[in-house]
């Protein structure tokens, strides 16, 4: 393989690495009911997919006319990792990806995500992949402004030592991709279709030229990177 033509790659976490969306809104569909906004878990995930659950409170209170408070967030959180303990499983091919490009980039690397920090850094040790990210692990949820802001990513990009701008984003998730397209990095828009992924339509729509289908195949699309090329292939479905 040639070289990465980035110097960097940032990952969101949540349905780029991990297959947690289904799990973590499983249980937010269980409590939203619990409150009196009885939704299946389908719709939820349309609502709330690339979305802080924080960052929706109002959006809660105006469908259940109840308080959210932090007591009824710690019990999500608490429920969440239960469950996220007990079922999660990695996106097919991710860990596999992130260990050729942690070789390749010399460990230039970073998860860059919307979720609390405790939750990314389970997900991570769950999976096995935690030991190539180490302290490269950002979470919208520390910083002044969460996707779709660019911050979470300027701040994984200056850890890093590189200009965003010469970073390869992967995103699954139109919330995601203008965080990253509004860093200014390329943005990869992982499209595997099924629940707990934006369509692509969604993502081109955000302004993501570039779509792959399979994870397994990052690291090969990364080294075959030209703006051009790229753009007229996307055009023409996914790579």
């Amino acid at each position: 393989m040639t070289a990465i033509p980035f110097d960097a790659v940032l990952f969101d976490c949540d349905g780029v690495l991990v297959d947690s969306e289904p799990i973590t809104n499983r249980v937010l569909t269980q409590m939203l009911g619990e409150l009196g906004w009885h939704i299946t878990p389908e719709a939820c995930m349309q609502i709330f997919v690339g979305k802080a659950v924080r960052d929706e409170i109002a959006l809660i209170e105006s469908h259940t006319g109840v308080r959210i408070d932090d007591a009824w967030q710690q019990e999500f959180r608490q429920r969440r990792n239960t469950a996220l303990e007990k079922d999660l499983i990695e996106v097919n091919g991710a860990p596999a990806a992130v260990r050729q490009l942690h070789k390749l980039l010399g460990g230039r690397i970073a998860v860059a995500s919307g979720a609390d920090l405790h939750k990314v850094q389970l997900q991570l040790q769950k999976t096995g992949m935690a030991e190539c990210f180490e302290n490269r692990i950002f979470s919208g949820q520390d910083l002044p402004r969460s996707k779709p802001h660019p911050d979470v990513y300027l701040a994984a990009a200056k850890a890093l030592g590189v200009d965003a701008s010469r970073c390869a984003v992967v995103e699954d998730t139109a919330t995601g991709a203008r965080a990253g397209l509004a860093a200014g990095a390329v943005v990869f828009g992982y499209c595997p279709g099924g629940a707990g992924h934006d369509s692509t339509e969604a993502l081109r729509e955000a302004g993501v030229q570039h779509l792959f289908a399979s994870m397994a195949g990052l690291p090969d699309m990364l080294a075959q990177w030209q703006p051009e090329a790229m753009a007229r292939s996307t055009r023409h479905g996914l790579v």
